[in-house]
């Protein structure tokens, strides 16, 4: 019997997941990574009672590992110091490459397991020796652009057993076997940011009071204050709090000089091409000249027609059909060849 380890969250998804792997025959073993969390004497807790409750129901042990330092030296402080350079990061692609998988393939070859398992709506094939990243049957649920970062070696060990269900139908299998969590509401936001709050928390963490700084035009004309560059991202409208008359917008921050640029003109927002570095390509190897792609920009940003250039050392640019809206330096684009995911990289 193959044994597998899976990352039990406490939600729906991880625990059906279990217990499809555990119905195929594996020896199925819950790891329930203890991160950060602001309300851990609460939220985190609850978190491990329901992955532990689960593990009970279906019959399979459980273990707990602290991974909290990792996390806040990983994630964390990687989160608060791209937003204090003006940048938008994406904690939850760094934390699922460099935290989650690489830990869980660690704990795997500590204790035997040959496999990682999770509850990503992700479909992993091996086709001809090369393993792929596609889409899920449910695309609302499509968890690919978070996991761009994956190489061949991370993914001949992971099995994502939730690629050919739909999100009602895994409620449906939780409910029907009987699972505490059937009902469980999906988390919306950064797990260690649960209230949507980042400003807040970065406020909390650092226990620092970011400076107020200008409002500038294009042309470096003074329009006003802002309250903190840490407060805005690319293409923000509301909350700006400044009165010029008609709607204004974030075209780029200046972090060095604690200036953020604002227009009325939402059109400056949009550009065609868009430069990515740390690009990595999922087959692990580099495509042969230009080749044509749907990229997306952010998670929920709808994929549109490219051309992908490499232009160096893990380096390339997306040169989009149409221009795109609000590309934010230090958020994730990943680029996709029909439902299969051919990679990604930070948008500079």
């Amino acid at each position: 019997m193959k044994k597998v380890i899976i990352g039990m969250s406490g939600g729906v998804d991880s625990s059906v997941a279990a217990y499809v792997l555990k119905n195929q025959g594996y020896e199925v073993i819950g790891v329930t990574l203890s991160l950060y969390r602001e309300d851990s004497a609460t939220g985190a807790a609850d978190d491990q009672r329901d992955a532990l409750s689960v593990c009970k129901k279906l019959g399979i042990q459980h273990i707990v590992v602290d991974r909290r330092k990792l996390f806040e030296e990983t994630v964390i402080k990687d989160f608060i110091s791209s937003y204090e350079n003006g940048l938008t990061p994406n904690p939850c692609v760094l934390c699922n490459k460099a935290v989650k998988f690489s830990q869980m393939i660690k704990i795997a070859d500590e204790i035997g397991a040959e496999f990682v398992a999770t509850g990503h709506y992700c479909n992993i094939d091996c086709i001809n020796g090369v393993y792929t990243l596609t889409r899920p049957k449910d695309k609302n649920k499509d968890q690919t652009y978070m996991l761009y970062k994956l190489t061949q070696s991370e993914l001949s060990r992971i099995l994502m057993p939730l690629a050919d269900y739909t999100k009602e139908e895994i409620r449906g299998i939780a409910k029907q076997i009987g699972l505490a969590v059937a009902e469980r509401p999906d988390s919306q936001d950064i797990c260690f940011v649960p209230d949507g709050d980042y400003v807040g928390f970065i406020n909390r963490y650092t226990g620092k009071n970011y400076p107020e700084g200008e409002y500038v035009s294009l042309d470096g004309k003074v329009l006003g204050k802002h309250k903190g560059i840490i407060n805005y991202t690319i293409g923000q409208r509301k909350g700006l709090r400044i009165a010029l008359g008609k709607p204004a917008f974030v075209i780029s921050k200046n972090a060095k000089e604690n200036k953020v640029v604002i227009s009325d003109d939402e059109s400056l927002l949009f550009s065609d091409t868009v430069r990515l570095r740390d690009v990595n390509f999922i087959s692990g190897e580099l495509p042969k000249g230009d080749i044509r792609v749907k990229a997306k920009l952010r998670y929920r940003h709808n994929e549109a027609p490219a051309i992908l250039s490499i232009t160096g050392e893990n380096e390339a640019v997306l040169v989009f059909d149409t221009p795109q809206r609000a590309s934010a330096p230090g958020q994730s684009a990943v680029f996709y060849d029909g439902d299969i995911l051919i990679g990604g990289g930070t948008i500079v």
